[in-house]
């Protein structure tokens, strides 16, 4: 019963919540790319489905597409005329057998460049709300700007160590341009034990600096423990170099851009790291974190819940570009290798590939979802009970 008890107090009732909130935001849109390119290209859609399983409820529309909400939150689907399953897997038999006016509305008998453009519309509605998000923050909320002017450095550390100095004006890091502290701190935490080159304007005399972060474990309000990069500097937060802006919309949907883009760099950084082993895979996180995470980023408001849904928007995209069997990113590959070989590839080969795909797809989900107990001491405690 303890387990049980601390298990809901993990991811309870005031953690699901704000899951599912994040969660149907973004399979809502991803599903909605889906289903908009397919109306565009002329694919018939029989069902959007927010959800799997029984519908709480459900209608429909004037092209008589079914909309429902499943009773198990925890996905969604657009199902397309002629598919044999929510996964959009067809049967090529079953697809002979139809008419060419049945044909006609279907996915499969589309051409390869519109089959393409349904497939990949998913990734992008992902994207594309991110950058909605993160630009509709950035111009209406607006951002605390400090500029990177360096008012603090600690004794022993890699800032010392690496030569920058009080009163330094950071100006670039890796030949990339900053022009906030919040900036600064983004590219070292990710960074740790890395060695950056830091443009820096010391009295009006641009000096280069080489210097990595160091690696050191912080935790945050929730305890929860990040390994970090930490230069070892602090701003001095005066009225002359903090000020508060918001952008007008050009500019803050390329920050948007930018912000997704970051986001996909570093996921690429980082699963590169674990993959070289310089980085442990116990960092990678499954649905638990997802809505421990969100959980705890509703406790700090409405904003850093919309933030998040935003970040987790991109990662969804990204994920599903992945060149996996089950994924989006599966069915363009086989959609590559169509347009290279002039023919689709074969009903056996590409049912292998399904069922090697889903076995990934469900080993990552069992590992993520065990470093996601292992982080809630789970198995500590099931240890306590019999030892």
């Amino acid at each position: 019963m303890e387990i049980i008890s601390n298990l809901y107090s993990a991811t309870g009732l005031s953690y699901i919540v704000p899951f599912l909130f994040v969660l149907t935001i973004v399979v809502f849109f991803h599903e909605l790319g889906h289903f908009y390119a397919a109306r565009r290209c002329g694919v018939r859609v029989e069902v959007f489905s927010v959800g799997f399983g029984r519908a709480i409820t459900s209608w429909y529309d004037k092209h008589g597409t079914q909309w429902k909400i499943g009773w198990l939150p925890l996905g969604g689907y657009v199902k397309f005329f002629g598919d044999e399953n929510e996964a959009s897997a067809s049967n090529p038999e079953a697809m002979q057998q139809l008419d060419e006016a049945a044909r006609a509305d279907t996915l499969f008998y589309k051409p390869l460049w519109q089959r393409a453009i349904v497939v990949a519309a998913g990734p992008i509605a992902n994207f594309i709300l991110a950058i909605v998000i993160f630009a509709s923050l950035y111009s209406f909320l607006g951002q605390r700007v400090t500029d990177p002017m360096v008012g603090v450095v600690v004794e022993e550390s890699a800032a010392e160590r690496g030569g920058l100095k009080v009163g330094d004006l950071i100006k670039a890091i890796d030949g990339s341009a900053v022009t906030n502290f919040s900036e600064v701190r983004r590219v070292v935490t990710v960074n740790a034990n890395v060695l950056l080159e830091f443009e820096v304007d010391r009295g009006g005399e641009t000096i280069l600096l080489n210097i990595a972060p160091e690696r050191v474990l912080e935790t945050d309000r929730f305890g929860n423990e990040y390994n970090l990069g930490r230069l070892g500097i602090a701003v001095n937060a005066t009225e002359a170099n903090v000020r508060h802006v918001r952008y007008n919309p050009f500019t803050a949907v390329r920050m948007g851009v930018e912000e997704s883009y970051f986001i996909v760099e570093q996921t690429f950084v980082v699963l590169g790291r674990i993959i070289m082993g310089r980085e442990s895979a116990e960092s990678l996180g499954g649905p638990i974190r997802i809505a421990q995470l969100s959980g705890q980023t509703a406790t700090l408001g409405l904003v850093a819940l919309i933030n998040l849904t935003a970040v987790l928007s991109v990662s969804i995209g990204l994920i599903n570009l992945f060149p996996i069997p089950m994924l989006d990113g599966g069915h363009l590959v086989f959609y590559a290798y169509e347009a290279v070989f002039g023919k689709p590839m074969s009903a056996k080969a590409q049912d292998v590939g399904m069922r090697i795909g889903l076995s990934m797809v469900l080993m990552l989900f069992v590992f993520v979802t065990w470093n996601d107990l292992s982080r809630l001491n789970v198995f500590e405690r099931i240890t306590g009970l019999f030892g």
